[in-house]
């Protein structure tokens, strides 16, 4: 017996990435801040939707100290340069042929996420709750509770796939068990998951 019915996966650093080779030490530098422990208020701002794309480009300037031409392009690069994750893909596959419903939960801004939904991986999913569109970011509890009651998802039945310690601690005081992606390592937290699942 399958121990859940439900996974739901965060995005960033789970089921897409940037290939760090393929990015200058520059872009690299410029977007440390998303690997750090505490993301940086007007980001989550920005994956809130209460901060617009060029009010963002306005912060990271200051933080920076480039102009906002290149703030602007290195942002778009970092849009671009978002692409599947090969052992994530493979999993989502064999997951669905598995059987299992699918869903996404994730902090993620207006941007992104429409580029996101045209990449073919997402097809895989049958719902979504995304910040920007919400007004919520993870890990508030309002969230969590909304991917339960938008898609009637019994908690007990319904598994969470993250990279981040405080967001899965989120989804547990919901009810719903974690599991923690090691985003330096994909193929080694697939292969966990599918001796887990499959």
């Amino acid at each position: 017996m399958k121990p859940y019915k439900n996974i739901v996966f965060d995005l960033g650093g789970v089921v897409f990435m940037r290939d760090p080779k393929k990015c200058s030490e520059e872009f690299i530098d410029f977007f440390s801040f998303v690997r750090g422990e505490v993301m940086p208020h007007f980001w989550n701002e920005y994956d809130r939707g209460t901060l617009s794309k060029e009010e963002t480009i306005g912060h990271l300037v200051q933080r920076s100290g480039f102009d906002r031409a290149k703030c602007s392009a290195l942002v778009d690069e970092a849009i671009a340069k978002q692409e599947a994750v090969k052992p994530t893909e493979q999993l989502i596959e064999a997951l669905k042929a598995g059987g299992y419903r699918l869903y996404v939960l994730s902090n993620m801004s207006r941007e992104f996420i429409d580029f996101l939904r045209a990449v073919p991986v997402y097809r895989h999913f049958e719902g979504e709750v995304v910040s920007c569109e919400e007004g919520v970011c993870k890990p508030e509890q309002e969230i969590y509770q909304l991917l339960l009651k938008r898609y009637g998802l019994n908690p007990a039945e319904t598994l969470f796939i993250d990279d981040r310690h405080e967001n899965l601690e989120g989804a547990a005081r919901e009810g719903i068990a974690g599991f923690l992606f090691n985003r330096n390592n994909p193929t080694q937290s697939c292969d966990r998951l599918r001796e887990q699942l499959l």
